[in-house]
């Protein structure tokens, strides 16, 4: 049975957005969203996003942050969600030069702590959003994501588990939830489809990473919650148990319908269980 409130990241219809963010907005209150996890401001100021969603009778829960946004000005990025009425910010991805096993991993998780400071001195806390490339071996043995939260204590850096990824990588969504129980007030949602795991291929040209069309996995498709692999029940239940605050359907996109229609099939279908 479902308890939490649930979101949609922006992201999931960003083209929409962009052309008509209050629109877009109305849109996904109809559908039954109760709160949205911005990505950008789409050339809004903040006062005028605030405005909207108020209007609307959306919650702005959290917002997606690239760290490098937050390193060049961090007081002045936190403040803007600060003024949208947001609960955290999330750092939503790492460039590759980040990534666990580079030595600009341990720079960033050094660097992390003051960052996520400056968000809690302004009343924020401080989120990072996983891919599946977190889940590499640490010198220690250590998979890069749990080093991360092993690293930086719990006050100052909750997690925002990304479900898709998690299981992209082999590992159990659920049992990861759990495992990170009363540190997982967002946990993202995210359906996906994948006929072999065993060719590989990049999956990540939507955040930035040059893929060839020869290293993509044909076989990857994102979908809407339900629609996939995933044990969506189970997370839930996990997700319920550990403390999640919200829950946000994302969807990176939509092939053979809409980006709207992926998002409401994704919360109708949460709506059932």
């Amino acid at each position: 049975m479902l308890k939490l409130p649930v979101a949609v990241q922006v992201y999931s219809v960003r083209e929409d957005a962009a052309k008509d963010f209050q629109g877009t907005m109305q849109k996904i209150k109809d559908m039954g969203y109760q709160g949205v996890e911005l990505a950008g401001l789409y050339g809004l100021p903040a006062e005028e996003v605030r405005r909207i969603l108020d209007l609307i009778g959306l919650a702005a829960i959290s917002a997606h942050v690239p760290i490098h946004e937050l390193m060049a000005d961090a007081e002045g990025t936190i403040d803007q969600y600060v003024t949208i009425g947001c609960s955290y910010i999330a750092i939503p991805h790492l460039d590759e030069d980040m990534r666990p096993g580079t030595p600009g991993f341990l720079e960033f998780v050094a660097n992390l702590p003051a960052i996520a400071r400056k968000c809690r001195d302004k009343g924020l806390t401080l989120l990072y959003h996983n891919h599946d490339f977190e889940f590499v071996r640490m010198e220690n043995g250590e998979y890069g994501l749990d080093y991360l939260y092993q690293t930086v204590p719990s006050d100052l850096l909750q997690t925002e588990l990304d479900t898709c990824w998690i299981n992209v990588a082999g590992e159990s969504p659920a049992a990861y939830i759990r495992k990170y129980a009363n540190r997982c007030p967002v946990v993202h949602f995210k359906d996906f489809f994948m006929g072999d795991r065993s060719k590989g291929g990049k999956l990540y040209e939507l955040i930035g990473t040059k893929v060839e069309k020869s290293e993509r996995n044909s076989t990857f498709e994102f979908r809407p919650i339900g629609q996939g692999l995933q044990n969506v029940p189970e997370m839930l239940q996990a997700a319920q148990e550990s403390g999640a605050k919200w829950i946000v359907v994302e969807q990176d996109l939509s092939v053979g319908r809409t980006s709207l229609e992926a998002i409401e099939m994704s919360v109708k279908y949460l709506r059932s269980l």
